[in-house]
């Protein structure tokens, strides 16, 4: 197992990884931990006389803070919320051709997330300031959040262009004489951090869209000659009419003799954007990269999401369609297969340390209402499996012993030793109905029919895990099977219930080794040597499936890495002609698309939920995931009423597609790792259990609503 460790550990950091990338996501675009709140106007009896009175540029930076206004005939256009991808280059291009400095505070979000923006900025000689991470009013915001909202956006800016600003503006602030005894210990404590302080002088309201003009005659300063900090903005909603705005305001502005400098270039400050390097700017690198990850990812997914939502939707279109038209065909009165098959049939039980199966296993065949002769191939069995066998002293029981080679060698010299050219191959921990073989081998009426899948199904279902499997095999494999069956494309003969004809095994060379999934090999193998596989589903068979998450996924892993391995040898059934070439060009698609691509997708509905839920409407989400709930509980209970199960065994649903559906996501991530990597597996025996007893008597005729005994 320690070999199977990074194998393991690379599908978990995959998940990991995209619940962060979802996570940092959501939280750039500020989804999370956004807080809209606005503080009401409060007394400003604390606020020092000579900042409310001064001018627009407060710095708090020592014990005694100063405020500068700004010279006259002097303007500094400011630009706050963005950058934008739409309006922000807009905003550049008219500043680059009307030679316009300006000053732009920036979120951290958007600046993580429009980097290039950034870069042009201070390429272009513009000035940029913090404007927060996620634009909270400061004054609801504890001193811990205050110090990530402004280092945050200090990490985006030296990742975007590798600097650091001192020069800050706070979400929904104005003018000077606008400071409170609520927000001025706001700007203390970001001035003790280095940080001057930017009001405005002017507010455009441009964010109210009141027309160009407005916008211009706001901008304007109300006494000739008199500057001013012009407050727009370039990230929020539509700009249009701010864009339009600026190609009239600064050449109007430029006559009537106004200059253009940036906040700190107007009160004389040498610098307000330094350099960065060192492990700032690496850190910085690391996290916009991250966030740019998270751009391209997050839609990337949603796509994918809409993807899987219509592969699963199509998937339950086509099983319910063509299951009730299998089922309407099958039960149809006058159906049939052609004569009935009433000759003798070998029934090979491949077997490897299954003392506590077997008796059971054995016994149900010598029930059966067909005649059958008995192959049991102990296959270097070290807990006496054998002589279990050879102590029933049951008529038509064969035990034939080889030392250790692997189940289709086991299945091999098992078929080799049997005398009918009828052959049904079983697992030893199932167990037959008396009916079961009968129905079975129904099929080989049809001289085209060179294989039968039986209806498999899970005899332990005491516990949850068992139940899950359940729903699985009723909803999932056998339903699969009507349509497949139907299409004439059934992929995989069960290993618990097959029968084959023996031409058919010699015409593909026997069971192979070449695969872990020798039942989907052979199978695979049958349609490219233009033989019909079909579906029994009279033909039931109850089998122990894995009673702990560890030996499920041993199961599953080696499931799933079997199939990608015999879909890669048959992949030259694509081309071929006949049935064969049917096969590749619908029956393999199918697979490829239902076991391997949705199962590898179908996480996504639960990820994108827990999404919803915390970062989008809570309700809308959860609608949205019980109407998917709802589609699939539709199916599975026309599944359970096509195979005669009892609808009560569905309330296990919600609970699979929670917990279940990630645990197979992992399994086939892990096979997909392993087979890109060129890894090989071992044969994974599961531990047993016997806790499927005997079928009971009399439950082999009907319609598919036979139960087995459990202990």
């Amino acid at each position: 197992m320690t070999a199977l460790r990074p194998r393991l550990v690379i599908p978990v950091l995959a998940l990991v990884m995209l619940v962060c990338v979802l996570l940092l996501g959501g939280y750039v675009r500020g989804d999370f931990e956004a807080d809209h709140r606005v503080h009401p106007p409060v007394s400003a009896d604390k606020v020092p006389e000579s900042v409310l009175d001064g001018g627009p540029v407060v710095d708090a930076t020592g014990d005694k803070p100063r405020s500068y206004r700004t010279p006259d005939r002097t303007i500094a256009l400011t630009f706050d919320d963005g950058p934008d991808p739409v309006w922000t280059p807009k905003v550049l291009d008219v500043l680059k051709r009307q030679h316009v400095p300006a000053t732009f505070f920036v979120t951290g979000g958007m600046a993580s997330r429009h980097p290039a923006l950034i870069r042009r900025m201070v390429a272009e000689g513009h000035e940029i300031g913090v404007h927060t991470f996620s634009h909270p009013d400061l004054v609801y915001q504890s001193p811990g959040r205050i110090d990530r909202e402004l280092s945050q956006t200090q990490l985006a800016l030296a990742g975007a262009a590798g600097i650091h600003t001192s020069l800050f503006r706070p979400p929904y602030s104005s003018t000077s004489d606008a400071l409170d005894d609520l927000s001025w210990p706001v700007v203390q404590r970001v001035g003790r951090q280095g940080y001057v302080t930017a009001f405005i002088d002017r507010d455009a309201e441009d964010w109210r869209r009141p027309g160009v003009q407005a916008i211009v005659d706001a901008s304007v300063p109300e006494k000739p000659g008199q500057g001013a900090i012009v407050l727009l903005h370039d990230a929020g909603g539509d700009r249009s009419q701010t864009v339009a705005a600026l190609d009239r305001l600064i050449p109007l502005l430029k006559e009537r003799g106004y200059r253009f400098d940036t906040v700190g270039g107007a009160v004389g400050a040498t610098s307000t954007n330094d350099k960065v390097t060192g492990s700032e700017l690496w850190k910085g690198r690391i996290f916009v990269a991250a966030v740019e990850l998270s751009e391209t990812a997050v839609p990337t997914l949603a796509v994918l999401l809409a993807g899987v939502g219509l592969l699963v939707l199509a998937r339950f279109a086509a099983m319910l369609v063509l299951a009730r038209r299998h089922a309407r065909q099958r039960r149809a009165p006058g159906f049939g297969w052609g004569p009935p098959v009433i000759e003798p049939v070998s029934v090979i039980v491949p077997a490897y340390n299954e003392k506590e199966c077997i008796t059971h296993t054995v016994n149900s065949l010598a029930a059966s209402d067909h005649p059958v002769e008995i192959v049991v191939v102990d296959d270097g069995s070290t807990d006496g499996t054998a002589d279990i066998v050879e102590a029933l002293d049951l008529p038509g029981v064969t035990v034939v012993r080889q030392p250790n080679s692997g189940k289709p060698a086991a299945l091999n010299n098992g078929v080799a030793h049997a005398r009918h050219d009828l052959i049904v191959m079983m697992d030893g921990d199932t167990v037959f109905e008396p009916a079961t073989v009968r129905e079975l081998v129904q099929p080989f009426g049809d001289p085209r029919v060179g294989a039968v899948a039986g209806n498999a199904k899970v005899g332990n279902r005491t516990r949850m895990i068992g139940r899950w499997q359940h729903i699985e095999y009723v909803m999932g494999f056998n339903l699969d099977r009507r349509m497949y069956d139907l299409l004439r494309c059934m992929p995989t003969i069960p290993g618990a219930c097959g029968a084959f004809r023996r031409d058919a095994l010699r015409d593909v060379g026997g069971m192979s080794d070449e695969t872990l999934a020798e039942d989907t090999d052979v199978t695979m193998a049958m349609h490219r040597a233009g033989w019909h596989v079909v579906y029994a589903e009279r033909a039931r068979a109850w089998t122990e499936a894995p009673s702990s998450v560890r030996q499920l996924w041993k199961q599953r892993y080696r499931w799933s890495y079997g199939t990608m391995q015999a879909m890669w040898k048959h992949r030259g059934a694509v081309l071929d002609r006949g049935h064969s070439g049917r096969f590749g060009r619908v029956g393999l698609p199918l697979v490829v698309l239902f076991q391997v691509l949705a199962p590898l997708l179908a996480p996504l509905i639960d990820v994108f939920a827990i999404y919803g839920l915390v970062f989008m409407d809570p309700f809308r989400t959860a609608l949205a995931w019980a109407g998917v709930l709802a589609v699939q509980a539709a199916c599975a209970a026309y599944a359970f009423r096509l195979d005669g199960e009892p609808l009560r065994d569905l309330w296990p649903l919600p609970l699979q597609q929670v917990l279940y559906r990630q645990l197979m996501y992992l399994v086939l991530l892990q096979s997909c790792v392993t087979a890109v990597n060129g890894g090989r597996l071992g044969w994974h025996k599961l531990r047993r259990t016997g806790e499927v007893g005997a079928p009971a008597v009399g439950t082999g005729t009907g319609t598919g609503t036979g139960t087995a005994s459990r202990t």
